[in-house]
């Protein structure tokens, strides 16, 4: 599950669902999360994305995407990714506005790592 936290969180999550299925690999994969509407309301507001990752580079892709996308961001907001066994990971616009292609490299891989199977995480990875 991925979330957004910003002013404008719900249309942020919008644009990132967007980025993430202009990819050809994600197509079908990324959900928009509603839950039921507040009695009274008109509709519901977005809470989260859903990715469905498989093997075959996926969690790649998603993890070059979300940074990729968080660089183009302007004001204070952050994403954070969490696994179905709660582990989670958090990145800010301001974290990764400055980096060098090498540090994008790393923190790509990085995030791709915390997103595949537990299995290929590191053993000091808390999320």
């Amino acid at each position: 599950m991925v979330e957004v936290v910003g002013d404008r969180s719900a249309d942020e999550l919008r644009s990132l669902r967007d980025w993430l299925v202009a990819e050809e690999e994600l197509r079908g994969r990324v959900r928009l999360e509603l839950p039921p509407p507040e009695p009274g309301a008109l509709g519901s507001v977005v809470e989260a994305l859903t990715v469905a990752l498989a093997p075959g580079g996926v969690a790649t892709a998603v993890a070059s995407v979300l940074i990729s996308w968080l660089r183009r961001r302007t004001g204070d907001v952050s994403v954070k990714v969490v696994r179905p066994d709660g582990a989670s990971t958090e990145f800010s616009a301001t974290n990764v506005s400055g980096l060098d292609a090498a540090q994008i490299q790393r923190m790509t891989a990085e995030l791709s790592r915390s997103l595949g199977p537990v299995g290929d995480r590191e053993p000091d990875d808390a999320g």
